[in-house]
């Protein structure tokens, strides 16, 4: 048990919980100032915070010390500083190439033989965060939330190739055993890099191959991977089985990250 002080200066008594409360408040002052049209005077945000003013303007002081908030010298109102921005800016910037690339992957998914999704690189690994089943051809064996082996796996090749190795090596020891295929080599990595391209046949599912690209951001850094899983029997021509590839361009095209692909 711990003793705190509430907003209006009254001692609680509450259990200790693994969340810090000092961080969640400061979460909620930051909160309202992100959801505000405008600046905020102290008062209206210690009303919507349902805090005492006092403690609003000592969480407030100290987001303004850190650059998370800012005070207007003049009216005293308070809105996002600098570092919030920032993070805002971060936070979009990976956001946004995913939801890119998973309009694209749904609409590949309609059209050709192929489940396709889009997959971040979590501490585990890569994870799929969007799944797309195609008509045409469907495995229930891959779906949203799963987390697809580093070595044993085409999206897995595509982050070693991008992906510094201490943040490889981090996550292929979190992996099972059973996840650890061949280890990949560095001129197969070197060549992933230089094709943007990757494909596995009888590595993730017997008789299925898996097919993956990155997808890079405007600053060309690694934003996600764009991936499908077929069997290539079901690709009656040529252009199909590079559909991921086209698909993985017209992607860049809108992201900024074309830097690594060629374009005509």
């Amino acid at each position: 048990m711990s003793e705190d002080v509430n907003g209006d200066g009254v001692a609680t008594t509450q259990k200790r919980t693994g969340n810090i409360q000092s961080v969640s408040i400061a979460t909620r002052f930051l909160n309202i100032l992100a959801n505000a049209a405008e600046p905020m005077a102290l008062g209206r945000i210690a009303r919507e915070a349902g805090t005492g003013s006092p403690t609003a303007h000592r969480y407030l002081q100290s987001l303004v010390k850190e650059g998370l908030a800012m005070q207007d010298p003049q009216t005293g109102f308070y809105d996002l500083g600098p570092a919030a921005l920032s993070i805002g800016i971060a936070a979009l910037k990976r956001i946004h190439p995913v939801e890119i690339a998973a309009r694209h992957m749904k609409e590949l998914a309609s059209g050709f033989a192929a489940s396709a999704g889009v997959a971040i690189w979590t501490e585990r690994g890569p994870t799929v965060v969007r799944w797309y089943r195609s008509s045409l051809f469907s495995i229930s064996s891959v779906g949203l939330g799963d987390v697809l082996p580093v070595d044993n796996s085409a999206c897995g090749l595509v982050f070693q190739a991008f992906l510094p190795n201490s943040q490889i090596a981090m996550a292929k020891k979190l992996q099972p055993a059973h996840f650890r295929g061949k280890r990949a080599t560095r001129g197969q990595l070197q060549d992933v890099r230089k094709t943007c391209w990757a494909e596995l046949t009888d590595h993730l599912l017997p008789g299925i191959t898996g097919q993956a690209v990155p997808v890079f951001d405007a600053q060309q850094e690694l934003a996600c991977v764009m991936t499908t899983v077929t069997n290539l029997g079901l690709m009656h021509k040529p252009e199909d089985r590079r559909a991921l590839f086209e698909c993985a361009k017209r992607a860049a095209m809108e992201t900024g990250g074309t830097e690594k692909f060629a374009f005509e």
